[in-house]
């Protein structure tokens, strides 16, 4: 793939947050193309305390730096105090599947014992997509054997019945100078019914090198192909996008060297560039990102021609 575009901060918190719930960072920017002209952005939105909730920034497809709407309100927020998403959330995916848009989240809660533990929530909206209401208050991919802190689904993909599933799990902690910091790497599973999820899955990629962590896997169908773009960090305090291939989505090549973007020169995402994630738009694939400290100053957006990518079915083609 050629290289990427960059088109720039789209949502600056300075200039569109709406302060409150909404003071700083736009964390995991995840597109859903509204089929109206118009593309729904859902990210994690900080309060003072750290605290993140899921909203929206609407922009319009043909040029999306271009700010439509940013959510008064959060579309989903924090679980009830001691449920396993009390202390915050950010994005998994976003699904159009029977019964409604389908929400999945990660919900943090800060204990005693550890930094935080994450599990992965489901929550689903009948009246496109400006509020979703939890199908229950406990995760649907909780702790289990090698993912007793962390289960964090980050795309789905629904076709016949079937969802597939890519996740980061961790089970312990680096530390570096001192302070600790998640280590996890990314599995796969499939289910038809996402209230009993299987215990049997498959490792798809893991840290390689001085990297110690893994994830946020957004996978896609890129033709014949799957493409998944991830978020790696290593002990030198790196945190920057890989790439991988697959032609089942189980067994996967790493393909950094295809990536096509890096942090820039100078600015927002001078040192760190994360979480990329893709929606297609006419003859462009549209990025999605986040820079510095994790999108505290918002996300931005690149673009690229996508006159090589062959549309294929399933939720995630791009097409």
């Amino acid at each position: 793939m050629s290289g990427w575009t960059k088109r720039g901060l789209v949502f600056d918190v300075a200039r569109h947050g709406a302060g409150g719930w909404m003071s700083h960072s736009a964390l995991t920017p995840t597109p859903w193309a509204r089929g109206d002209g118009t593309i729904r952005v859902y990210a994690s939105f900080r309060d003072a305390s750290g605290v993140g909730r899921v909203g929206f920034v609407d922009v319009l497809a043909d040029d999306p730096t271009r700010v439509l709407r940013v959510s008064a309100e959060p579309a989903l927020d924090i679980g009830r105090g001691g449920c396993f998403d009390d202390s915050g959330m950010i994005l998994g995916d976003v699904v159009e599947a029977p019964g409604g848009l389908h929400l999945f989240y990660v919900g943090f809660q800060r204990v005693a014992g550890a930094k935080f533990l994450a599990f992965s929530g489901l929550a689903i909206s009948t009246d496109g997509g400006e509020r979703f209401w939890r199908v229950q208050e406990t995760p649907i991919l909780d702790r289990a054997p090698g993912r007793s802190t962390i289960a964090a689904i980050h795309s789905a993909h629904y076709a016949d019945g079937l969802w597939r599933l890519w996740y980061a799990v961790g089970d312990d902690w680096e530390y570096l100078e001192g302070r600790p910091y998640p280590r996890y790497h990314i599995r796969y599973a499939e289910t038809r019914d996402l209230r009993a999820m299987p215990r049997h899955d498959r490792v798809c990629l893991r840290p390689r090198g001085d990297e110690y962590r893994i994830g946020r896997p957004r996978v896609y169908r890129l033709g014949r192909r799957y493409a998944m773009y991830f978020t790696w960090g290593d002990r030198a305090g790196r945190y920057l996008p890989g790439l991988a291939f697959s032609d089942d989505g189980v067994n996967w090549e790493r393909r950094d060297d295809a990536l096509g973007i890096a942090p820039s020169a100078a600015g927002w995402d001078a040192r760190t560039l994360c979480y990329p994630a893709l929606v297609r738009h006419g003859g462009k694939l549209l990025m999605f990102y986040n820079g510095n400290d994790m999108g505290r100053d918002g996300f931005g957006v690149a673009e690229v021609a996508a006159e090589d990518v062959v549309p294929a079915e399933g939720a995630h083609a791009l097409g």
